[in-house]
């Protein structure tokens, strides 16, 4: 016969501890994490889990030589499971208290990419000529993104820009470094860590609750920045190239 402990036997006990750890771990929000991305959702911008830091450089999908470590959905149908539902989003973030988020562009919304100094430069410029600038992000890989109403697709394809809007030889030199994450394109959504031994991560400038500008209201700006802060690189350092996905 099993012994009694406070009412319940041992072999209910057990079972009890058992159960609660075959649950998942949940671990505190620290620094509103879950309000953070909850405020995303609630502007719109669709989100799927993503992978996040292991090992200092290394990633959490445990693949060799991972190209992109901490910066990729962890399920291919990320953009079908891609999401503003609140509570999917809570059930995501509880039981996976390490992971990132990426937001899936194209559907909602765009986001324009651009070398850290030149967003730096073109928000300064934008905000003084009092035009609308949404919400914007710094990656502390050097990179600044600037969140912009999808385009959609155009009825004419030849206004179509595809992310690897700076890859063509015709148009690098007219867009040097810029990226433009449109459908079939994600990136990482705020609050998101990145790899390394220096807690970078990806966090936000202008929050979420600042709406969705035209993309092509703030393209100019972008380009000339990018454009200068190219010039000033010898042989077009910092360029980007095709963004695959």
């Amino acid at each position: 016969m099993s012994a009694e402990f406070g009412g319940r036997t041992g072999r209910q006990g057990r079972l009890s501890q058992w159960l609660r750890g075959r649950r998942p771990k949940q671990a505190p929000d620290e620094g509103g994490r879950e309000a953070l991305l909850l405020a995303a959702a609630d502007a719109g911008l669709p989100l799927a889990p993503a992978a996040h830091p292991a090992a200092g450089y290394g990633c959490s999908c445990d693949r060799v030589g991972c190209p992109t470590p901490a910066r990729h959905p962890v399920s291919f149908a990320w953009q079908t499971q891609s999401t503003t539902d609140r509570a999917q989003i809570e059930r995501w973030a509880r039981h996976q208290p390490g992971a990132n988020f990426i937001t899936a562009t194209g559907m909602v919304h765009d986001v324009l990419d651009v070398p850290l100094d030149a967003g730096r430069e073109a928000l300064t410029r934008l905000l003084d000529a009092g035009i609308e600038v949404g919400p914007v992000a710094e990656s502390d890989d050097g990179r600044m993104l600037f969140f912009t109403l999808t385009r959609g697709t155009p009825e004419d394809e030849d206004e179509w820009w595809p992310c690897e809007l700076d890859c063509h030889p015709e148009t690098m030199d007219e867009h040097p470094g810029l990226r433009w994450h449109c459908r079939g394109s994600y990136v990482l959504v705020p609050p998101a860590r990145l790899p390394g031994d220096d807690d970078r991560t990806v966090h936000w400038v202008r929050g979420p609750e600042h709406p969705l500008p035209d993309p092509l209201s703030v393209l100019e700006y972008l380009t000339d920045s990018c454009a200068r802060h190219a010039g000033e690189q010898p042989d077009h350092a910092g360029t980007a190239w095709p963004i695959r996905r």
